[in-house]
């Protein structure tokens, strides 16, 4: 068994928060968020992945050209106000109101738009507390010439892939617009978020 196996495995007896022998994998875990709710930024460079496991399987190399990036989130759907003027009871409520946006393609958005010059390859879940979510966010210098040579990430200086965390073209932001397993060409099937009186949530 490989190294990056044992890390993956790691990282999910994490998640799962069980004790296996000497080694209790949930207060690991648990120090990891207390470091991370320490830090007085909300979005930090890391110099290397946390879980470097799961970076590769995203795209990850150790070269010139690759940023990480945590960025913290807070938890909830946010603030609604109460309307003040005439509803219906089932339309006066503010709990249960969710977000159109899904939290981690919020990260991936705050993260490009902190560093302007590198596009969004991908980002991956670290954890939560009570009060945040923690993601990590793989970025990646397109005019870096190390990158533009590179043949399997080379396509990410294409322009048609400028933005690519803000027009839904990441994997989680691909999967939050419906296109998850669809293929190529399933992008008009469905109505977009702003069809139908922004209904289409």
């Amino acid at each position: 068994m490989g190294a990056l196996k044992h890390i993956q495995e790691t990282f999910q007896k994490e998640f799962a928060g069980k004790k296996d022998g000497s080694y209790d994998y949930k207060a690991i875990q648990r120090n990891r968020l207390i470091e991370f709710r320490k830090e007085p930024l909300a979005i930090v460079r890391l110099e290397k992945p946390t879980n470097i496991a799961r970076a590769k399987t995203l795209g990850y190399k150790a070269k010139k050209g690759f940023i990480v990036a945590r960025v913290r989130i807070r938890k909830g759907a946010g603030m609604h106000t109460r309307p003040n003027m005439g509803r219906r009871p089932k339309r006066m409520g503010v709990t249960k109101l969710t977000r159109r946006l899904n939290i981690q393609a919020m990260a991936e958005q705050r993260v490009s738009r902190k560093f302007k010059n590198c596009e969004v390859l991908n980002s991956y879940y670290i954890g939560d507390d009570g009060k945040s979510h923690y993601y990590e966010v793989i970025l990646v210098d397109s005019s870096a010439p190390e990158i533009v040579k590179d043949k399997d990430i080379g396509w990410i200086a294409d322009k048609n892939q400028a933005g690519r965390a803000h027009r839904g073209l990441t994997s989680r932001g691909k999967k939050s617009r419906g296109l998850r397993n669809k293929g190529e060409g399933a992008e008009k099937v469905r109505p977009s978020l702003r069809a139908k009186k922004r209904q289409a949530k």
